[in-house]
Parts: structure tokens; C-alpha cells; sequence
């Protein structure tokens, strides 16, 4: 028998409003993500056009762009003029909607809409326990992390990320081994390639398809220096020690975090870096309260990254593992003293740089 609460009526209609809105902008998220697909935000930055005009810019049919439009007018994306007929985005609106650029959020939209189709695996995992395997979010989930994160690798990764562990830019120019754990499509090796030719680059992963990816990268930008191997990296076990390691977003996902950080660690050279790219949070769910990014990151890693760790028995650390647990684990692999910084131009990370004792 349910027990009778004592209701203030004012305050349940606010969070009755407050909840209508949740799953209208969880709507607005689908709009944005066609907007995406489609080039509709692309098309609409070019300059105020009808719903046809607008449609034979995108290659696509009238009614269903003038039915989305309805939907990205009415909820403050764009704007209608009744007397022209005409829509239109505005310059500032457009800037975070379009481009090449990591401004550019509308990729964000399409993780959503990617992790909400397994809800159903979830809810049993919920029940039953387990979790919902990596394999099962493949291939579209690496199509959504790679649109994600390669624009912000290429505008900060070079000039100011690698800032944060001093002297690193100078031993990846005079040439170095390095490796990336967890590299997904490997672009960010690609890029490194590049800027450091004397340097020879790594990537393990145990996704093939991904991996693929980074090959077709590699050899389309003729780099001899940048390989790409199928691997569990908590078992990495290199014919050769490594000067640096780098972890992209990755050590979260693992099913056996800890492991991983210690296979990093015994693999670099004595005095050897770790440079580790993860999600900035406390460990602490009271200190995180009102951080914008929270919701974001407890939401994603219940439905991503601790269930894929739980579906093959792991640690189940999840997103929001926080500095605390990471400062704590790294320690724990061997890692000597470690360095933290907020990762510029992307607030939702942060950098962890810290070295194997010599």
C-alpha cells in the first residue's frame, strides 16, 4: 500500500512543468540530430530561405523539412518570418550548430539518440544484472565517438594539451616509442604522426572495425610511424617498453581499470610518461552537484560506459570514477606523483600526467 505524502500542490506543478520540458528537449535532441544527419543546420547557414528553398539546398522533401521546422522554430533554434515565408538561423546559433570546429555540438545529439535505442537491454541488466556489451553498441557508437572526439584532438591536442606534461613535445620531437591504450579510431595517433615524425606510434584496442578505421587514416596520410594492433590492454605486454602512454577517455571503460593502469605502467620505460585524458568529476556525487557536466557524465555511463565494463564481469568503474579514485588507483599501479590540469577547450576533461619512477 503506497503511503500518503503530504503534497504541496505549487511545488508539483513546478516539477510537473520542469518534467514536461525534460522530454520536450529529449524530442528537440532527435530534431537536432536529423538537422545533423541531414544538413539542414549546414543548408540554413548559408541564409534565410523558405521550407522548399531550404529542402533543395539539402537534397530533401519539403514536407518533412517544413514539419522539422515547425519543431526547431518553436523551440528558439531558428527563426519564422510570416511575411516572407522565410526561416533563418541565427549567426550565433549557427556557430555551434555547424562547421568542423569542436563549437560544433550538434555530433553531441547523435550519442543520444545512439545510446537511447538500448534502453531494453539496459532495463534487463537492471534486473537481472550484467550488462549491455560493447559489441552491442558497435559500429554506430564508434561512428558517434569518433565524430566527437576527433575535433577536439585536432584543435587542442598539439598546442594545448601536450603543454601539460612539460618537455613532452620536445622528446616526441626528438623521437620516442608511445603508445595509445583504448585508441578507438586512432586519430588522435594520426595526428601525433604528423607533428612528431621521429616519434613511432601504437594503438591498441579490442575493436577491429575501429582499428580499421585508424589504418585507412594512417595510410591515407602515408605514416609509416603509426601502427595499429588488436589488443586487451590490461594484458599488454610489449616486445619493447614505451617512453610515453598515452589513455584517451578510455581507462573508464575498461573492465579491469586497474589492471590496465598497472599493464601501462610496468610497459613504460623507468622515468617513462602516462598521459591520461578523462572525464572531469570528484568521486564524490555531493561535489558534484550543480556541475553542469555531471548530469551528463553519470547519464552516459549509465547507459555506456559502466555497463559495457559489467556485461564481461568487470569493475563496473563507470564515467564518474573522479580525480579522487583516479589519483588513488593510479597510485596504486606505481605511478609516482601526479599532475592534474583542466583540459582547455574542453571542460567536460581533464588531464592527468604522471610518470613510471626511474
Amino acid at each position: 500500500m503506497t503511503k500518503s505524502l503530504d503534497v504541496d500542490r505549487g511545488r508539483q506543478t513546478e516539477f510537473a512543468q520542469h518534467l514536461f520540458g525534460v522530454y520536450t528537449n529529449g524530442l528537440l535532441t532527435y530534431m537536432i540530430d536529423l538537422g545533423y544527419r541531414t544538413g539542414l543546420f549546414e543548408a540554413a547557414a548559408q541564409g534565410p530561405a523558405t521550407a522548399q528553398q531550404l529542402a533543395d539546398r539539402a537534397g530533401l522533401q519539403e514536407r518533412y523539412v517544413r514539419e522539422w521546422l515547425g519543431s526547431i522554430v518553436a523551440n528558439g533554434i531558428m527563426t519564422y518570418d510570416a511575411a516572407t515565408r522565410e526561416y533563418t538561423i541565427p549567426a550565433e546559433h549557427a556557430a555551434g550548430l555547424t562547421g568542423n570546429g569542436s563549437a560544433n555540438m550538434a555530433p553531441l545529439a547523435g550519442m543520444v539518440t545512439s545510446l537511447g535505442k538500448h534502453l531494453g537491454e539496459l532495463e534487463h541488466a537492471f534486473r537481472a544484472g550484467g550488462g549491455v556489451p560493447y559489441s552491442v553498441f558497435r559500429p554506430e557508437f564508434t561512428d558517434k565517438m569518433d565524430q566527437l572526439s576527433r575535433r577536439p584532438v585536432d584543435e587542442m591536442l598539439l598546442d594545448r594539451w601536450l603543454p601539460a606534461a612539460p618537455g613532452l613535445r620536445e622528446r616526441l620531437a626528438a623521437g620516442v616509442r608511445v603508445a595509445d591504450i583504448g585508441t578507438g579510431t586512432g586519430h588522435a595517433l594520426v595526428v601525433l604522426g604528423k607533428a612528431f615524425p621521429a616519434s613511432t606510434f601504437v594503438g591498441y584496442d579490442i575493436a577491429e572495425d575501429a582499428l580499421d578505421r585508424g589504418r585507412v587514416e594512417a595510410a591515407e596520410a602515408k605514416l609509416s610511424n603509426v601502427t595499429f594492433e588488436v589488443a586487451d590492454v590490461a594484458e599488454l605486454k610489449p616486445a619493447q617498453p614505451f617512453d610515453v602512454i598515452f589513455a584517451f577517455d578510455s581507462v573508464h571503460d575498461q573492465a579491469a581499470p586497474a589492471a590496465v593502469l598497472r599493464a601501462a605502467h610496468d610497459a613504460l620505460v623507468p622515468g617513462g610518461t602516462f598521459f591520461m585524458l578523462d572525464l572531469a568529476l570528484s568521486s564524490n556525487l555531493e561535489d558534484n552537484i550543480g556541475n553542469p557536466h555531471a548530469r551528463w557524465i553519470y547519464s552516459t555511463s549509465t547507459l555506456h560506459c559502466m555497463t559495457v565494463s559489467l556485461a564481461v564481469g568487470g569493475a563496473g568503474l563507470g564515467g564518474a570514477w573522479g580525480e579522487q579514485t583516479a589519483r588513488r588507483m593510479l597510485g596504486e599501479a606505481g605511478f609516482g606523483e601526479v599532475v592534474t590540469h583542466p583540459a582547455p577547450g574542453n571542460e567536460r576533461n581533464m588531464i592527468y600526467v604522471t610518470h613510471r619512477p626511474a
